[in-house]
């Protein structure tokens, strides 16, 4: 059964309307997206669930992948991958890996987001699941745990395939995703760098999204092309507090991609604002549970409690409240047991993880006497 907490504040929201004579931010593309990160708000739109070629921002869908099993405990950042045949003769970008070669995961993560290279990528999937099919699935799998309908991978690097596609949606879904693994924004925001240096095969990277020169806070994601995609760029950019994501499919040259990334970037920017409700280490509410080491845990948001408005448009009221599970004992810092439920009126606008901000251990039964005994006498109870 779920316990519902009424948290007594009252904040204020700004509805999000996206208006017709936006229509022209990416009149280029054939499918277009932007939305802000936090919120998922999305602030524009064009053709976003039509199915097309997604290029290289397939490697996000791989990166995603990468870097969960990384902060699983998987694999460190500072382990060397042994090169396979396979993975030294992918085609297409590549950093020029040779067969037995070993690079470190760090190394390889920069060969894919600055020099999208189909080599490297190739390499971290066999090591993430043993072999590039194995990883293929893992990629579908994660497709449909996002919930999205519009994706069907079939390789990890994004060469034309049959059967292999995705839409601006999905895409931005998928970056949406990626960003809240911080490490990877320290990759794709290099302009450039070297690999092996101080060797014979010293290779230099310069960064195929231009944007993270060229545009102030911009710092990733994923550029793309190829004959059947056209030219496709997801890029993330941040500013006072707030991330974009966009997304671009189908551009005829890469210069038009640029220009209406920024032009949509420009435009989020200039309308909006990101106001933060909550940080997510603030502590929403105190709960008392039983079994318990401790007498009361701190209920915190996941993540940052924001909310996005228009820059001059009337405000309404909003309120929110906190829905628990039963929580059980043990129970591990960053463990979700509930969520903060944001709503205007009587509509759910959006639904926050909560969790608590240390791991709580189970009491032994001498402790757990003397807890009954002094809540009989001050007439407490706990939630089970």
């Amino acid at each position: 059964m779920k316990k519902i907490l009424i948290v007594l504040l009252t904040v204020f929201l700004f509805p999000i309307k996206v208006s017709a004579t936006d229509a022209n931010l990416a009149e280029n593309a054939k499918s277009a997206i932007m939305l802000e990160a936090s919120t998922g708000e999305i602030l524009y739109e064009k053709n976003i669930h039509e199915k097309a070629a997604p290029a290289s921002m397939t490697k996000m869908m791989s990166l995603l992948l990468v870097m969960e099993y990384i902060e699983q405990g998987g694999m460190n950042f500072t382990d060397k991958v042994t090169v396979s045949e396979n993975a030294s003769k992918m085609g297409g970008s590549q950093i020029f890996l040779k067969e037995g070669e070993q690079m470190t995961v760090n190394d390889l993560l920069k060969g894919v987001t600055i020099a999208s290279a189909n080599d490297a990528i190739t390499a971290l999937a066999e090591r993430v699941a043993g072999t590039t099919e194995a990883f293929v699935k893992k990629m579908n799998e994660k497709a449909k745990e996002l919930g999205l309908k519009n994706s069907n991978f079939k390789n990890v690097h994004g060469l034309d395939e049959a059967n292999h596609y995705s839409s601006a949606y999905d895409m931005a879904m998928i970056a949406k995703e990626l960003v809240k693994h911080e490490k990877i924004l320290t990759f794709s925001s290099i302009y450039e760098d070297y690999l092996r240096e101080n060797t014979n095969e010293k290779v230099w990277l310069v960064n195929t999204n231009k944007l993270v020169r060229f545009y102030k806070g911009a710092d990733g994601l994923k550029t793309g092309y190829t004959e059947e995609a056209g030219y496709c760029l997801t890029a993330t950019a941040m500013k006072n507090g707030m991330r974009l994501i966009t997304v671009v499919m189908g551009e005829e040259d890469s210069q038009k991609r640029n220009s209406e990334t920024t032009k949509m970037l420009d435009y989020g920017f200039d309308q909006y604002e990101l106001e933060t409700l909550l940080k997510k280490d603030s502590v929403i509410s105190k709960v008392r549970i039983s079994k318990s080491t401790k007498e009361e845990i701190d209920i915190v948001p996941i993540q940052d409690v924001t909310l996005l408005h228009k820059k001059g448009e009337k405000k309404k009221n909003t309120s929110y409240k906190l829905e628990l599970n039963d929580i059980k004992v043990p129970l591990q810092k960053g463990e979700v047991i509930g969520n903060l439920i944001l709503s205007e009126d009587d509509d759910i606008i959006r639904k926050i993880p909560v969790t608590t901000n240390e791991s709580i251990k189970k009491a032994n039964i001498f402790e757990l006497y003397l807890r009954h005994l002094f809540d009989i006498v001050n007439g407490k109870t706990r939630l089970n």
